[in-house]
């Protein structure tokens, strides 16, 4: 089989090193891929946005199946085009993919089919979103209601502090298109959990659960970034709170997918707060979250090829989504600066890895001589699973320290809200 995998991070190493096991995996070529993927597929200089040249290239190169990763082109509709030429996808087509193009579109559908969620306005005028937050307390959430890198989202410990975001996002056009709508919504407490699940429309079947570290500095501290690290699972998603989710939550917003003529296939996340009151919707995404995969594919025992096919043609109930007894540890090593401002270009020198231990690559290029170069923010996943939580972390904090490039940093403390929580 040819298989062609749309974007270039982190997510899709891990998602094109999975698919490798499948033995009927010929070629797989990833678009545009990065230096790191270039060792397991062969990346091909067309971005994840241009679906002209996705689609042109599908169609000349025989593509038997396609996985689109990312939220753009899943938003923009790369899965429709795509089937229209006969190639089936992995991933939700558009009119599916605004659960987490539009966050007013979520937060309206939640509201309507009674799914768990935060309490929130939504708001298209700046001195209306102003007047509101005069009327509420802080810390508050002022999200724009489209795709902004992962960095839409302000949680304000004033309402002075809420009122500047609304102001950036609305005036002043921080985040483009995506912030001349914002939600803002009420502060809730609780343990967060990130889960991913495959959907064929009609039936859930819920990945291993993961807690995602999104603060640049140890101690939860400074600026949000995409991800520096994460954990599988999550200690604090036990089975009886799985339950209450798959009830409450996953097989509703399915169902709610359907009534709205807007059927859900590939992969939905969920973006939970196990608050007092129970677990509440945080957020979609309409694809694998990142670094989450890293963590949860490498636990995965079943075939991921198999799964993904499933999904597309609608026998998810028919295939077997097995995980292994064990825990996974992902340590992201960053370029120091993110996710402001930072230098690249450094030659990179990486450790051998083994079977409980992988280097997933995000943003590195290939150099004039075959070397690696860092060439973003978040450089590479170090990755470990072991039989127990402690264990995968020490093995993957001793793998993220034979990384070396020059201005390399990660968070020291991975993994230790979970271990409190076990405690």
């Amino acid at each position: 089989m040819n298989i062609m995998v749309i974007g270039g991070g982190g997510r899709e190493h891990a998602i094109i090193k999975k698919l490798r096991e499948n033995p009927a995996v010929e070629t797989i070529y990833a678009l545009p891929g990065n230096g790191g993927i270039a060792a397991e597929a062969q990346c091909v200089d067309i971005g994840a946005k241009d679906l002209p040249g996705i689609v042109n290239f599908a169609r000349t190169h025989r593509i038997d199946f396609a996985v689109v990763a990312p939220d753009d082109p899943l938003v923009l509709g790369c899965v429709d085009q795509l089937q229209s030429i006969g190639i089936p996808c992995f991933g939700p087509e558009s009119k599916a993919a605004i659960i987490e193009g539009s966050k007013a579109f979520s937060k309206e559908l939640m509201k309507k089919y009674g799914i768990p969620t935060a309490k929130y306005e939504t708001f298209t005028e700046l001195e209306a979103a102003l007047a509101y937050l005069d009327t509420q307390t802080a810390p508050i959430v002022v999200k724009a209601d489209g795709l902004a890198l992962g960095k839409g989202v302000i949680i304000a410990q004033t309402i002075d502090e809420a009122k500047e975001a609304a102001r950036d996002m609305m005036a002043g056009g921080k985040f483009g298109k995506s912030g001349e709508c914002v939600v803002i919504e009420e502060f809730l407490t609780g343990p967060e959990v990130s889960v991913l699940a495959f959907t064929d429309s009609n039936v859930v079947k819920p990945m291993v659960s993961s807690m995602d570290h999104k603060r640049a500095l140890d101690g939860d501290q400074g600026l949000n970034t995409g991800g520096m690290g994460t954990v599988a699972p999550n200690p604090y998603y036990t089975d009886a709170v799985a339950q209450r989710c798959m009830e409450e939550i996953f097989l509703p917003t399915i169902r709610a997918m359907n009534e709205e003529n807007r059927t859900f296939r590939g992969c939905l996340y969920f973006g939970l707060m196990l608050t007092p009151d129970g677990p509440k919707v945080i957020e979609y995404n309409c694809r694998f979250g990142d670094p989450e995969t890293q963590v949860v594919l490498p636990l995965l025992e079943s075939d991921l090829l198999t799964i993904m096919q499933a999904t597309a043609n609608g026998t998810l109930a028919d295939v077997d989504v097995k995980f292994r007894d064990e825990h996974a540890c992902c340590v992201v090593v960053a370029s120091e600066g993110y996710p402001l401002k930072y230098d690249k270009g450094f030659a990179m020198t990486l450790p051998e890895t083994g079977a409980d231990t992988e280097i997933y690559i995000a943003g590195a290029k290939l150099g004039e001589n075959g070397e690696l170069l860092t060439s973003g923010g978040r450089v590479l996943g170090a990755v470990a699973r072991a039989e127990t939580l402690p264990a995968a972390i020490e093995k993957a904090y001793a793998l993220a320290a034979q990384v070396q490039f020059e201005n390399a940093f990660y968070r020291k403390d991975i993994g230790q809200r979970a271990l409190a929580a076990k405690a």
